[in-house]
C-alpha cells in the first residue's frame, strides 16, 4: 500500500494514501470534529466542521473530503504541514459553528439527545464563547412520518445527510433523501411514508444532533440515570453486540455495541425496540391448573404437583422441548436432568428442522459474518436474510457494493435490498444445480469463494434432510469445501446453514436432541395426541403448536405468559435474556457473553437455578450449587465454551467429514417458503411488546408493506 508523509501539529508521520486526510490526522493523536463524515459512509463533504490548515493553501481544508494522496509535498520536496490546532484552524471551525447555530433551537432542556449530543460538545470544545453575530429569526421546519420508531424535530437538522447516506447504502432502501436548496433544504421521506427498513433505528444513533430520535424512548429518562450493561442480543442467532441501559427495574433502551466481526455498529429493529416487551404479560409467580383454571402457588406447591406427576409417569411416556431464547446453563441443566430421569424424548428443533449433531460444520454459518465480504457468488436456498438476519443481510449488501457479488435466491422473491437472481422456489433447482445442468453452476465453480445458505424455509420441510445432503454435494463439488488444491485453501469454508433462534446452536453444540429411539418434536407431539406421552417440560418453547399436545401434563418454564404458559398446567417463571448471565452462541459458532442487566420480577428466578432447585424434590439432584460450576461443567462436556468471541477455525474441510451430512431421499415439490411469516412477532418478547405490534400494523399488513414478506 503506498503511504505519503505528512507533518501534522509539527509531528512527521507517514499515512495510506487512500485514507482521508481527516483519518490521517487522527492517527497521528489530533482530534478533528465532525458532524457529516462516518467511517462506515460515504463522504459528502457538507458540514465543514472538520476544517485544518495546509500550509501554504489558500484556504482551509475540509479534511474528511481530502485524501491523503492529495496533499501534495512543498516545494522543495519536504511533507506538507498540516495544523489542526493553530489559531488559523480553530477560527475557522468557530465560523462554521456560529453558522450551523443560526437556525438550530435552544431545545437541550427537552430534546432527547442532550447529554450525548454532537453538537452540544462540539459546540463546547469547537465554538465561539461569545455570543452570536446574527439576529434574524430562526427557520422553523415541519416534522416528517418515519414510522413507528423514528421521531423527527426537523427544525433541529443541520443537513449533514448521514441519514440519507445510511439509508441508501447500507439499509438499501432509498426512502430517504433531500429537497430544497440552502436554507431551504430539508431532510424528509418521500410521499410521507414510513422509513420501510428493518434497521431503521440506526439512523438515530447516527443522528449528531437531536432531529431524529427513538420514538418509543422520547422523554422517558436522560443517559446520566441510566446504567448501562453489555450483553448479547437474542432476537435472532446473530449474536450482535448491544448494551441495555436500565434504571431502576426497568430495561430503558437498547443500543448497539461495537464489535467489527459480528454485527460492525449496527442492530435490528427488533434488537432495539422489543425491549418493552421486557415488563409486559411477564411471569411473576409460579401457577398451578386446578379445575382448569391457572391459580398462584407457591414454588413448594409447583414443584411438589411436578414431582407427583414424575414419580407416576414411565421415563418413555416424558419429554422437554427447549425454546428459541435459551442460554447455554439452563439447556445443560435441563438435560442433565432428563438425563437422570432417563428421558430420551428432548429436542431443540421447534421448527422441526432436519440438522442433526454430526460434525459442527454441518449446522454452521462456517463462513462467518465477516467472511461474507470476501464470497464473490452466493446461492441463498430458502432463506431471507433480511427477516432472518437483517445486520447479516447488510453485510451481504456491503459486499455486493464493494465487489458485485452474484447472488441468487431459490425461495419467495423477495427484496433483499441487493440484486439477487430469482432461480424460482422449486427445489429441482437445487438439484439442477448439483448436476451441473445450471447456469449458476458454472457460476460457482468459477468462483474463487462461492457460498451456500440454508434457510429455515427448506430445513423445516419434509425433505429437508435430503436438501442438506444435496447442499452438501454441491458444497464439494464447486470447491466450497473439500481437500487442499480446491477453491477451500486458505480455510475457506462455504457451506453455510442460517439459523434464527438464539438458542439452537448452543442447544445443538451440548447434544439436546432425541436419545436413543427418542421422539423429536414432532413425534412428542404426536405421541401427546396419541396418549403416548403424558409429561412434557417446555422450557420457554411457544414457537411450535402447543395447542396439539393433547391431555399431556404440561410443565412451562418461561418468562412470558406466551403460548406456553396458556396450555400449562404448571407454570414456573424464569428469567429474560436481561435478567440472567448467560452464554449464548450465535449462527457462526462463536460463544458470547451476556451479563444481567437487571433483576426478574416477582418471584421469578433465573432458569438454571429453578432446575437445580426441581431436580432436588425429584431425587436426582444436579451436581452445581452455582452458575460457576455450571459454566465448568459445560466446558467439560463441550470444550469450545471455554473460548470466548472467537469464531471458531475448522481446519478439517475433508470429504469424510461431509459424508454422514443429511439423508439421501427423494425430493418433495413443494414450493419453498419462508419460515418467518412477520418479522416484528418471532418470539414471546417481540409478541409482548407494544412497539413491535405498532410495526407489525404499519410494514407487514398496512401502507407501507416491506417487499420482504
Amino acid at each position: 500500500m503506498a503511504t505519503r508523509k505528512l507533518i501534522v501539529d509539527g509531528k512527521e508521520v507517514e499515512a495510506e494514501e487512500t485514507l482521508t486526510l481527516l483519518q490521517a490526522c487522527e492517527q497521528a493523536g489530533a482530534e478533528i470534529p465532525r458532524f457529516c463524515f462516518h467511517e462506515r459512509l460515504s463522504v459528502a463533504g457538507n458540514c465543514r466542521m472538520c476544517l485544518v490548515e495546509w500550509v501554504g493553501a489558500p484556504k482551509p481544508q475540509a479534511s474528511c473530503a481530502l485524501q491523503v494522496k492529495d496533499i501534495f509535498p512543498n516545494k522543495d520536496g519536504t511533507p506538507a504541514k498540516i495544523n489542526t490546532t493553530s489559531p488559523y484552524a480553530r477560527k475557522a471551525r468557530e465560523g462554521v459553528m456560529e453558522f450551523l447555530l443560526i437556525n438550530h433551537p435552544l431545545d437541550c432542556p427537552i430534546c432527547d439527545q442532550g447529554g450525548e449530543c454532537d453538537l452540544q460538545d462540539q459546540a463546547m470544545g469547537y465554538g465561539r464563547a461569545a455570543f452570536h453575530r446574527f439576529n434574524e429569526n430562526k427557520r422553523a421546519v415541519e416534522d416528517k412520518y418515519m414510522g413507528p420508531l423514528v421521531k423527527t424535530i426537523m427544525t433541529r437538522c443541520i443537513q449533514c445527510t448521514r441519514c440519507v447516506r445510511f439509508a441508501t447504502e447500507v439499509a438499501g432502501v432509498p426512502d430517504l433523501g433531500a429537497t430544497g436548496r440552502g436554507e431551504d433544504m430539508e431532510i424528509t421521506t418521500y410521499l410521507e411514508k414510513a422509513f420501510a427498513s428493518e434497521l431503521s433505528g440506526n439512523v438515530v444513533d447516527l443522528c449528531p444532533v437531536g432531529a431524529l430520535t427513538s420514538k418509543p424512548y422520547a422523554f422517558n429518562a436522560r443517559p446520566w440515570e441510566l446504567r448501562k450493561t453489555e450483553s448479547v442480543d437474542v432476537m435472532d442467532a446473530q449474536g450482535c453486540n448491544i448494551r441495555v441501559d436500565t434504571r431502576g427495574p426497568q430495561v430503558m433502551r437498547v443500543l448497539p455495541r461495537l464489535n467489527e466481526e459480528v454485527n460492525e455498529e449496527w442492530i435490528s429493529d427488533k434488537a432495539r425496540h422489543a425491549c418493552d416487551g421486557l415488563s409486559r404479560q411477564r411471569l411473576d409467580r409460579p401457577y398451578i391448573r386446578v379445575g382448569g383454571k391457572l391459580k398462584p402457588a407457591s414454588w413448594a406447591e409447583a414443584f411438589a404437583a411436578i414431582a407427583a406427576k414424575v414419580k407416576d409417569t414411565q421415563p418413555d411416556r416424558m419429554a422437554a422441548i427447549v425454546g428459541d431464547l435459551a442460554a447455554a446453563e439452563e439447556i445443560k441443566a435441563l438435560k442433565d436432568l432428563m438425563g437422570a430421569l432417563r428421558v430420551a424424548n428432548i429436542d431443540c428443533r421447534q421448527d422441526g428442522a432436519k440438522i442433526k449433531g454430526g460434525p459442527r460444520q454441518s449446522y454452521l454459518f462456517n463462513s462467518t459474518i465477516a467472511g461474507v465480504e470476501a464470497a464473490d457468488a452466493i446461492l441463498l436456498v430458502g432463506a431471507n436474510p433480511r427477516w432472518d438476519a437483517p445486520v447479516l443481510n447488510a453485510r451481504i449488501r456491503k459486499a455486493w457494493l464493494a465487489s458485485g457479488v452474484k447472488v441468487a435466491n431459490i425461495g419467495p422473491a423477495v427484496d433483499l435490498t441487493y440484486p439477487a437472481e430469482q432461480l424460482g422456489s422449486d427445489i429441482a433447482v437445487l438439484e439442477q444445480i448439483a448436476s451441473g445442468g445450471h447456469a449458476f453452476a458454472k457460476t460457482l465453480s468459477d468462483a474463487k469463494r462461492p457460498m451456500i445458505v440454508l434457510g429455515a424455509g427448506v430445513l423445516t420441510r419434509k425433505d429437508g434432510a435430503a436438501i442438506l445432503k444435496l447442499a452438501a454435494k454441491i458444497a464439494g463439488d464447486t470447491g466450497m469445501i473439500g481437500p487442499a488444491g480446491t477453491h477451500a485453501e486458505g480455510g475457506w469454508n462455504g457451506f453455510n446453514i442460517l439459523h434464527t433462534a438464539a438458542s439452537r446452536v448452543a442447544a445443538l453444540d451440548l447434544g439436546f436432541l432425541p436419545g436413543a429411539n427418542g421422539r423429536d418434536v414432532a413425534g412428542i407431539v404426536e405421541g401427546a395426541q396419541k396418549g403416548e406421552i403424558d409429561f412434557i417440560y417446555l422450557l420457554g418453547a411457544d414457537e411450535f403448536d402447543v395447542a396439539h399436545l393433547g391431555r399431556a401434563y404440561i410443565v412451562y418454564q418461561g418468562s412470558h405468559g406466551d403460548a406456553g404458559a396458556h396450555h400449562a398446567d404448571v407454570v414456573l417463571p424464569g428469567a429474560a435474556y436481561t435478567e440472567k448471565d448467560g452464554l449464548y452462541v450465535n449462527f457462526e459458532g462463536r460463544v458470547q457473553r451476556a451479563r444481567r442487566a437487571t433483576f426478574p420480577p416477582g418471584e421469578a428466578k433465573e432458569d438454571w437455578a429453578i432446575l437445580r432447585a426441581l431436580s432436588e424434590v425429584l431425587g436426582v439432584k444436579l451436581p452445581y450449587d452455582d452458575r460457576a460450576t455450571l459454566v465448568a461443567a459445560i466446558e467439560k462436556d463441550v470444550t469450545h465454551f471455554a473460548t470466548l468471541n472467537d469464531a471458531p477455525v475448522h481446519a478439517d474441510t475433508s470429504a469424510a467429514t461431509w459424508g454422514g451430512i443429511g439423508d439421501s431421499g427423494a425430493l418433495d415439490h413443494e414450493p419453498v417458503t419462508s419460515a418467518i411469516a412477520d418479522y416484528y412477532l418471532t418470539n414471546a418478547v417481540a409478541r409482548a411488546s407494544e412497539t413491535m405490534a405498532q410495526c407489525s400494523r404499519e410494514f407487514v399488513s398496512g401502507s407501507s408493506k416491506m417487499a420482504a414478506e
